[in-house]
């Protein structure tokens, strides 16, 4: 016998249903995968809560590269900057010898611990003539955050002959969000270098710095991007190829310093930006900074300035003496030079060519990425007069006099009254700089003042911040 089935009357309501819910099932996937691709998630880069506390040394850990050879000859230059305080490591590629401390007379406490680089044997180097120790350096970027730094913001990477202004380096890095995804460093001053390696790059040498969030994730990835870069020269480039795969591009900062230049430095370090001097790099290819001192010794020099103010070390001031009609540049710790004539702010600020290109064989190897002048080497009775720092002091009142004199004989004749050779001694009085984050993001040049002084041989500077409306100009 067979059943005959009777047709339900709800069939087309329970169909339409059905429908609708696989359609509101579907929408729901769709608007859930979309948000999942396009809308960030909530721990991405992009957002952050982490402006809490300023950023201080205590924040930072240093990663310097170096090698066995170099190290006992540039282990004099660490000991300048480093202190007590901070935190890192100097990657070697194997222990150095137990009595290699004492040659140089440092105590080990002055210096950061040695770290040694893992083997790099099983990565490829294919750029002709060029240095495989490229890829040890550049894996100094995962091996530091591997060593699980506690308390961390910033990681900040250099050469065994970078100088680090660190107390500067903080301040620099305190206007950035450091939970944000970060890459922070400055071209080269050799346009013919930027070009063979890239704009984008950060210079090694010079410093750079990688945000904590950021450093965590290019350690993850970094050993693939070696696999696949193995044609590039240096560390650097390969750091910057990586750092450009994870989407990152480098936020520039004049005051990290390559120095790609040769010989005598003064103009670049007389004209240096509005930006806290972060780093010095290749020493040993330029003259002392001081006369008649050796490299070391001048360094050191300029370290008796920055202990007494850091943040306002080699930042250009200008004004002028009416009477004599003088233009008076003052680079705060470092030098003060005196024009014999009326000079526009805009061209006093420039930089003279005292230094000389890094590579010879002329063409673009001539060429600055600086804001640049002249430099009249033949004749030095035509150049500006110069005093250099001497020493500093603070007075009760937390006012800060620096002392400039001549260190140089340029056997020039002159008239005793009109020229600023009869000049023995220059005095400049000032405050200690503490700048915010508005003055980091918005930096203006302060302003200063020739004062009456009683010696006919002394002039008197105060430096001060300049008026709402104040204008720097010959009046």
């Amino acid at each position: 016998m067979q059943i005959s089935q009777v047709p339900s009357k709800n069939k087309p309501y329970s169909n339409r249903l059905t429908n609708f819910m696989i359609l509101s099932s579907l929408i729901c996937i769709t608007y859930l995968i979309t948000s999942f691709l396009i809308i960030p998630r909530t721990n991405s880069t992009h957002f952050s809560t982490s402006l809490q506390t300023p950023t201080t040394l205590e924040h930072i850990v240093f990663a310097i590269a170096s090698n066995e050879k170099s190290w006992s000859a540039r282990k004099s230059y660490v000991a300048l900057w480093w202190g007590p305080q901070m935190r890192g490591c100097i990657f070697l590629e194997k222990t150095p010898p137990p009595n290699e401390a004492l040659l140089l007379n440092h105590n080990e406490s002055s210096l950061p611990p040695i770290c040694i680089s893992e083997d790099t044997a099983r990565f490829r180097y294919t750029y002709r003539n060029g240095l495989r120790s490229a890829i040890r350096v550049a894996r100094v970027v995962s091996e530091i955050v591997s060593l699980n730094y506690s308390n961390v913001r910033w990681f900040v990477f250099g050469d065994d002959d970078t100088v680090f202004f660190p107390e500067n380096v903080a301040k620099t890095l305190s206007k950035y969000d450091h939970g944000l995804w970060y890459y922070v460093g400055a071209n080269s001053e050799s346009f013919a270098q930027n070009k063979l390696f890239s704009y984008e790059m950060a210079f090694g040498g010079g410093g750079f710095a990688i945000s904590y969030p950021l450093a965590k994730v290019l350690a993850r990835v970094f050993d693939s991007c070696l696999e696949r870069y193995a044609h590039l020269y240096g560390s650097d480039s390969r750091i910057q190829a990586c750092l450009a795969e994870l989407g990152v591009g480098l936020t520039h900062e004049p005051g990290f310093h390559q120095m790609d230049i040769r010989g005598n430095m003064f103009g670049l370090l007389a004209s240096h930006p509005l930006s806290p001097l972060a780093s010095l790099h290749h020493w040993e290819a330029t003259d002392p900074i001081f006369p008649k001192m050796t490299l070391v010794k001048a360094i050191e020099h300029l370290f008796e300035a920055v202990k007494f103010d850091s943040q306002r070390i080699m930042q250009q001031t200008v004004c002028y003496d009416r009477w004599f009609s003088w233009t008076i540049s003052v680079s705060w710790g470092y030098a003060v030079q005196i024009f014999p004539r009326h000079v526009f702010l805009s061209d006093a600020l420039r930089t003279q060519e005292t230094f000389l290109p890094w590579k010879k064989g002329g063409g673009i190897n001539d060429l600055y990425n600086i804001d640049s002048l002249g430099y009249d080497r033949h004749f030095p009775c035509r150049r500006p007069v110069v005093f250099f720092f001497d020493n500093v002091s603070v007075g009760s009142r937390g006012v800060i006099t620096s002392n400039y004199r001549t260190m140089t004989d340029d056997n020039c004749t002159f008239d005793n009254m009109a020229s600023p050779r009869k000049i023995g001694e220059i005095r400049v009085f000032s405050r200690k700089q503490e700048l915010d984050t508005k003055q980091l993001l918005a930096p203006r040049r302060q302003c200063c003042d020739v004062l009456p002084s009683g010696s006919g041989n002394v002039m008197e500077i105060a430096v001060r911040e300049c008026g709402d409306e104040e204008l720097i100009y010959m009046h």
